[in-house]
């Protein structure tokens, strides 16, 4: 019997993973909440970040460094698909995050 092969041009479907999605939800430093980067309210996405910061056991730094590192990551890894409307709302949730931490 012959063997069938395939042409050389197919691939195998990939389910396409990034590690960026895996730190967001399994990070050490903080339990966020579900959607948090997706408020609209950038103080309520401060409050959210400083609760999980000041709650979590697993963190390694001070909850406003945490807090803050989480937030940038975010930021950074969505890179140039985030919307101007949304980096100038993270932008603003940094800002009401050094407040709520008494650093503004």
């Amino acid at each position: 019997m012959p063997v069938k092969r395939k042409s050389p041009g197919a691939k195998a479907k990939r389910r396409t993973t990034y590690w960026s999605a895996r730190v967001t939800r399994e990070s050490d430093a903080l339990d966020l909440d579900q959607g948090v980067f997706g408020y609209r309210d950038p103080k309520r996405i401060a409050r959210s970040l400083k609760t999980s910061a000041e709650r979590s056991k697993r963190r390694k730094a001070a909850p406003l460094q945490s807090a803050m590192s989480m937030l940038n990551f975010y930021i950074n890894r969505a890179g140039r698909n985030l919307p101007a409307a949304r980096k100038k709302t993270l932008a603003q949730a940094k800002v009401e995050l050094r407040k709520l931490f008494g650093r503004a």
